[in-house]
Order: C-alpha cells, then structure tokens, then sequence
C-alpha cells in the first residue's frame, strides 16, 4: 500500500493535541481564545484589558451608605511570539502522521509548551507574595511537611480564594520528597496505591498534585544580620514604599513583611492576626516596588480594595521570610483562575507551500512550510503567539522547599 503525504492541516491539528496534552502547568491554568483576531491575525503588542473582581464593604444598621462601584483591571498584551523551525524533505513526508508525530512533532512541541511555561512560571517571581516553609529555631527552610502543604490551604482560603479545583505545581524533587512524607499518613489504600504505581501524590487534602520541571527556583536577596532594612516614611500606601537599606539588598521574587502591618480578611476586613506578606517586584533609588499594594483602612473604617490593618510605621523594620543567600524552590498552590494565558490568530501568510491554523482548548497554532528547491527541503515553522498576567496572585501561594 502506498504512503499517504501528509498534509498541514493533519500535522497542525496534531501539534495543538499535543500542546493541550503535554504540560502540567498549562493543563491547569485560565487559558483564552481571543477571537476578534480570527479573520486579520493578531500581532505583537496587542493588548487586551481583564477585569477583575468588584469589592465593596458592608454597612450596618438600616441607613444606606452609598459606595461608587470602582472597577478595576489588568492589561494582558500579546507580548511574545515563540516558534520552532524544522526541515524535512520530501520523502520523510510520507511517513504516517503517527510516526511524523512521534519523531519530529512531539519533541518539537514539547520544547514550545516549556518555553512558554517557563516564561508564564516566571510570573510567580514578583508576582505571588503569599510563602509557606518548614522553617526551624533559627529560620532555617526545611522540606516541607503536611502542616507545611496545610498551611498553603489555609492560606488561600484566608485569601478568599474559590475552594474548588485547587492545585498544587511541585518540582520533580519536591514531588519525591513529598510522596514519601505523606504516603503513610491516613491516605485510602486507592490513592496510596496510584502514588506508588505513578511516583507522584494523585490527589489529598483537597488539591490535584501535579510535577513540572518548570518551578521556579529563588535566590533570596542580602539581608545584613543585625542591620534589617527599614521604611522611610510614614502612611504610605501603594505598590511603591520609600525604605532604607544600608548594606542589604532586594531580589525581585523575595517575599517579606513589614513590621506592625497585618493581613486582613480579603471578605470581612478583619485582621487575620498575621503579618501580610509582600513580594519585591523593583528596587532602585530607596523605593521598593511591591505586591499587593498597602490599602489601610480610613479613619479605622474598612474600605474597598483593603489589604492591610495599617500602613507601616517610620522606621518599621522590614524582615525576609527567607534567610540571606537561601535557595528553595518555589511549588505553588493556586487555583487555575490566579493566572490566565491567551492565544490569538497570526497573520496566515500568502504565497507559501502551505498555511494552517487550528485551535483546542483556548489555544490557537499557526503552521507555515515554504519549499527550499536548492536542497529539496520543506522548512517548516511552527509558531504561538500568547500573552499572560497573573490575574488574581493571591489566589497562589509559594511552599517552599530548600534546595
């Protein structure tokens, strides 16, 4: 029986199932179609605006006390084009589309779904400020225990987070580690079962566990011992904080705490009897970039958009949550809502051997191939063009893991 050419719609269609299918991180996140760019194609810097959730406060008493609905949103941009390129000559395309997809496609694809997770986990660095650790006497990370995974529950449930389709995302060490602190340990004899057969933790204490090698790992910034960092000022409020130094330093992706300024619940308003972290996102000139932003209440009066019982006093010292030079990793909890990815359709250029595009599951692939006649090659590129922002990082929560 003769080979059948396999053609770009096949091939294309095959690369999309394969993305969907290949990556645990973007399995599991809000991913978007935008379709306004469906006949045109979209192009670099496109920006599309996210809305984000009202917040109001709640009176009491019969009186109203009217209140402006103040919406807010984030901006996702179309920022970034990735591809890869390939070459194949005539006679390796009649191969079937299982052997092509298996030899040449898969690897292919598989690189692009890294690159693209990596460049969406990197997100969590400056952008997730909420840190649970193992930590000993002298604050030293340990590996994380279940108090350590139970702690980031309670943490997002504190974060007013949904309490549905929670997920954890663990690096393939820390998933080692943890299927064998926590195989012991009141678990059904199905799921310790799937834990063995799989080498993974399948599903506990109301989270989907899931690997990926794409977990970023922290270096924490300087912090002189004895000399803590402290702000420069007093009431202020925003993402950018006034502070004095000295001899230490801010990593962006470091999470710290502000003396006497704690978390409220995100609901009630009310004080969750904790220190609300922050995660250091610039630092140039004594102004410190941060996240969330410092909203305190007015006049002792709960306002929309809160996040603190206080701003931090003059001279409030301003502690890590990590120790000096320490390297961990940072495993997240979240539910998919924290952060979105949006895809849209590239321009489908004229004059070439063959175009597709095809879409699965909010996300869209383009697939060029134009034919070489000098070296009887067909190159074939195969590209996404996506955006993504971190729309709701409270809804994550970083466990720490020591490397």
């Amino acid at each position: 029986m003769s080979n059948t050419l396999l053609n770009i719609n096949m091939i294309t269609r095959e690369a999309v199932r394969l993305w969907v299918n290949t990556n645990s991180f973007l399995q599991h996140i809000d991913t978007q179609y935008d379709d306004q760019f469906a006949i045109t194609g979209a192009k670099i810097g496109q920006s599309l605006r996210v809305r984000l959730p009202n917040d109001y406060t709640v009176r009491t008493g019969p009186v109203a006390q009217i209140q402006d609905t103040t919406e807010t949103n984030t901006t996702l941009t179309l920022a970034t084009q990735k591809g890869v390129d390939v070459s194949f000559n005539s006679a390796e395309r009649t191969m079937t589309l299982d052997d092509y997809s298996k030899r040449v496609l898969a690897p292919a694809v598989n690189n692009l779904v890294g690159a693209v997770a990596a460049d969406i986990m990197s997100g969590v660095e400056g952008g997730v400020s909420n840190l649970v650790g193992n930590f000993d006497a002298a604050g030293n990370l340990l590996r994380p225990t279940l108090d350590t995974w139970l702690q980031a529950k309670a943490l997002l449930s504190l974060r007013s987070a949904p309490t549905d389709n929670r997920k954890f995302i663990l690096d393939p060490v820390s998933m080692a580690r943890t299927v064998q602190s926590l195989s012991g340990l009141l678990n059904p004899a199905t799921e310790i079962s799937e834990q063995y057969r799989t080498g993974e933790v399948y599903n506990a204490i109301g989270f989907d566990w899931f690997e990926d090698q794409t977990v970023i790992k922290h270096t924490t910034g300087t912090y002189v011992v004895g000399v803590s960092p402290t702000v420069n000022g007093a009431n202020q409020t925003g993402t950018s904080i006034n502070v004095t130094i000295g001899a230490s330093s801010f990593t962006v992706g470091d999470i710290i705490t502000f003396a006497g300024v704690n978390a409220v619940n995100r609901i009630t308003k009310v004080s969750t009897g904790e220190l609300q972290q922050f995660v250091v996102t610039s630092y140039a000139g004594g102004v410190l970039g941060i996240y969330p932003a410092i909203v305190p209440p007015v006049g002792g009066s709960p306002v929309q958009y809160q996040t603190v019982t206080a701003s931090p006093a003059n001279g409030a010292a301003i502690v890590s949550l990590t120790l000096t030079g320490q390297v961990y990793r940072k495993n997240i909890a979240f539910v998919p809502d924290a952060v979105t990815m949006a895809t849209a359709d590239l321009e489908m250029p004229k004059n070439m051997q063959e175009v597709a595009r095809e879409r699965m599951d909010g996300v869209s692939l383009r697939m060029v191939t134009g034919f070489d006649i000098k070296s009887d090659q067909f190159i074939t590129r195969l590209d996404v063009l996506y955006g993504y922002v971190w729309v709701r990082p409270e809804w994550a929560v970083v466990v720490a893991d020591i490397i």
